[in-house]
């Protein structure tokens, strides 16, 4: 495994990660949950990722269990914050309420003291950003939280939120986790150079597109029996890239990966990981097998012309 720095930080985390998302407390058994977990952890993978909203709180309570098993010291966990965890006014978003209530229910689901990184899985607009930093930076200095981050937060509300922190001298946002992947590349335009400039690190979540950069889906008519893309939860998230057009791109660069003698897969976190910037890439595995096949990807070297025969195939 190699590792990286979680952006001006001296937290060096693997460079893939493993997270939960409609997998672990939900379409996952939670004995094949514990085998892929511990796989990944023998193999040299210390991040993980959840979510509280994740099977509304069952993905925590798997993952947490899972990880007593291993020492604390030796892995790093982020979790998050926002989506709503009840059917009050104030059971979601970003206030210090929510926030503070919802970093003590993720610790006890989990069994655990503290988080090593804790998100804002949204942006809020309701709520003042130097009210929900002030609660990130109060469950800092408590001990309950190491780091903060935000996901899937623009351009613009990043920088406010870097600027919100230094004016207040509030723990700093160091972590965005964003959509990034060969058929989203739009953090490239604006995120990935302010999160540079900021010293914030990048952990890519679907990096694999919910699956379909593993070439399974080769057809928008030829879905297999089982995959996400048949699952009624998991399609809504999938649909978007269940275009003819979009799998034929697929096909041409699944042709690209093996000529570099790589699965799809491989070649598709090979091409998240090719940016420093990113510090991880967090994948989704549902079994051992993958995470084997996954992690295999850091130990190739690809030259910057296939990169441009990528780009080539995805602006045709």
């Amino acid at each position: 495994m190699k590792y990286r720095r979680l952006g001006n930080t001296g937290l060096k985390v693997s460079e893939i990660s493993l997270g939960s998302w409609l997998t672990y407390g939900a379409t996952v058994d939670t004995d094949i949950a514990r085998n892929t977990m511990l796989k990944a952890y023998d193999m040299g993978v210390n991040f993980f990722d959840t979510a509280n909203v994740y099977a509304r709180g069952e993905a925590e309570k798997v993952v947490g269990k899972i990880l007593k098993e291993i020492p604390r010291s030796s892995y790093v966990l982020a979790s998050k914050v926002f989506w709503p965890m009840g059917e009050g006014p104030n059971d979601r978003g970003l206030s210090r309420k929510h926030v503070m209530e919802q970093c003590d229910a993720s610790l006890q689901r989990l069994g655990l003291d503290y988080l090593d990184i804790y998100y804002c899985h949204r942006f809020d607009p309701e709520t003042p950003v130097e009210e929900t930093l002030r609660a990130l930076d109060d469950l800092v200095t408590q001990g309950k939280v190491r780091y903060v981050g935000v996901s899937e937060w623009s351009a613009a509300q990043i920088v406010e939120g870097v600027h919100v922190a230094k004016a207040f001298n509030f723990d700093p946002i160091v972590v965005n986790q964003p959509l990034y992947n060969m058929l989203s590349p739009k953090i490239e335009e604006d995120i990935l150079p302010y999160s540079s400039k900021y010293g914030i690190g990048t952990v890519a979540f679907s990096p694999l597109a919910q699956g379909v950069l593993t070439g399974k889906y080769l057809g928008v008519s030829d879905i297999p029996a089982g995959s996400r893309a048949a699952d009624e939860t998991g399609s809504r998230f999938i649909e978007r890239f269940l275009t003819q057009d979009v799998l034929d791109r697929v096909k041409q660069l699944k042709a690209l990966a093996e000529e570099q003698g790589m699965s799809l897969a491989q070649f598709s976190l090979a091409w998240v990981l090719r940016r420093q910037e990113v510090s991880s890439a967090l994948i989704g595995a549902t079994k051992p097998e993958q995470v084997e096949e996954n992690l295999k990807a850091i130990e190739f070297e690809i030259e910057a012309e296939v990169w441009q025969q990528v780009d080539e195939i995805l602006n045709s």
